[in-house]
């Protein structure tokens, strides 16, 4: 079912798209059917920068259990990774 909830996160990172290497500005979630992914409906990721125009994206289709498995891995490497670097943004 789509529940047309998008949710805009700002970014600050890279990500690697077909022109190479561009810094991040936003991270966009949503659930909603796939463009490409085999799934009825899929978790989907944009990581962007919109001003560097369309090329400047990297894409994500998860199924449902995948993207759970996805958050549950970043919060737990988060969770072991050592205060000093976290506090540091970087």
């Amino acid at each position: 079912m789509c529940t047309y909830e998008t949710v805009n996160v700002e970014a600050t990172g890279s990500g690697k798209g077909a022109s190479g290497w561009f810094k991040l500005a936003r991270a966009t979630v949503y659930f909603d059917h796939p463009v490409h992914a085999q799934a009825e409906h899929t978790l989907n990721i944009d990581l962007a920068n919109p001003q560097l125009g369309p090329s400047a994206r990297v894409a994500l289709e998860l199924d449902p259990s995948s993207a759970r498995a996805l958050a549950g891995a970043i919060l737990e490497i988060l969770d072991s990774a050592p205060a000093a670097p976290l506090a540091g943004g970087s």
